[in-house]
Formats: C-alpha cells, sequence, structure tokens
C-alpha cells in the first residue's frame, strides 16, 4: 500500500470544521484524504453508494462524522466491506453517552470502532486509521512510531517532520 487514502464523510457540511481538526494528524502521517457530505438520512441511497464504490475507488478505510442520531457510519459498514470508523459528533440535544451508543449500535456483522468524547479529540479518528493502515505500509508505520515516541504529539511544526 504505496500512498493509501481515506474517504472522509460528513452529515452536513457543518461538520467540517471539527472534521477539519484531524488534517495536521492526517497529513503527519501522509495519509490522503477526500472530504465528502451525504446524509444517511437525507440521501440513503447515495451515502450507501459512496460507501459501495470506495473500495473499488482505491480508498482503503472510511472515517464517517456526524451528529444527531450518528447513523452514517452504520449506513457505511453496512455497504462496505472496508473499516469505518464513527465520529459521533455534538449538534442535538443527546448526550455524549448517548452519542456514542448511538454510533456503536448496529448489527453484529456491521460493528466498527468508533471514537467519541464530549469534545472529539481530532487525533483520534487518524490514529485509529494510522494504526490500520500501518499492517500494509512501513512508511505510515514509522510515523506511527515516532508519534508515540512524542507522546503522542505532533512535532513543533505541526505537521510532517523533516529527517
Amino acid at each position: 500500500m504505496a500512498n493509501p487514502k481515506i474517504l472522509i464523510l460528513m452529515g452536513s457540511a457543518s461538520d467540517r470544521e471539527t472534521m477539519e481538526a484531524m488534517m495536521p494528524y492526517l497529513d503527519y502521517f501522509g495519509i490522503a484524504a477526500d472530504w465528502k457530505v451525504s446524509s444517511a438520512h437525507r440521501q440513503p441511497e447515495a451515502t450507501a453508494k459512496l460507501a459501495r464504490q470506495a473500495a473499488p475507488q482505491g480508498y482503503s478505510l472510511i472515517i464517517a462524522g456526524a451528529g444527531m442520531a450518528a447513523h452514517l457510519a452504520g449506513v457505511c459498514a453496512a455497504h462496505t466491506r472496508l473499516p469505518v470508523i464513527a465520529v459521533p459528533l455534538a449538534g442535538s440535544t443527546l448526550g455524549d453517552s448517548t452519542r456514542c451508543f448511538r454510533a456503536y449500535k448496529c448489527r453484529p456483522e456491521c460493528r466498527r470502532p468508533w471514537s467519541a468524547s464530549a469534545r472529539p479529540a481530532p487525533s483520534m479518528p487518524p490514529c485509529l486509521a494510522a494504526r490500520i493502515l500501518a499492517l500494509h505500509s512501513p512508511t505510515i508505520a514509522a510515523r506511527l512510531d515516532e508519534f508515540h515516541r512524542n507522546e503522542c504529539r505532533l512535532p513543533e511544526s505541526g505537521g510532517r517532520s523533516k529527517k
């Protein structure tokens, strides 16, 4: 896996600011990402199509972030064999634990990892993606090792370290 790329789906354009906080981490790990907005509720067929076409289009995994009921990751997981990382976002009256439970609640065969907290830590989804992609990418594995040696912080430059 020379240059892995991932698909980042957001339930609405208003989720973009929160999700873009992941960019420095994705850049550091050398993970290219395409960003798309698709609602599991307002555009279920389009969302399912994006998930079905992700692997044939060369994506290695999907990160799905959505507020409210947080069904986006579940819909994606139901339509692809790729790993799907759920990022339940704020934006509703649901409590933090409710968002987590809803992100994880789905058929056992479609369960996917999820990353959630009161304020989603921007490092969590990219670090989980890096762990998955590092299985087949020595470059990402080396970056992950470096990240851990640096106590899970980005270098002062905020992006790729200079070697």
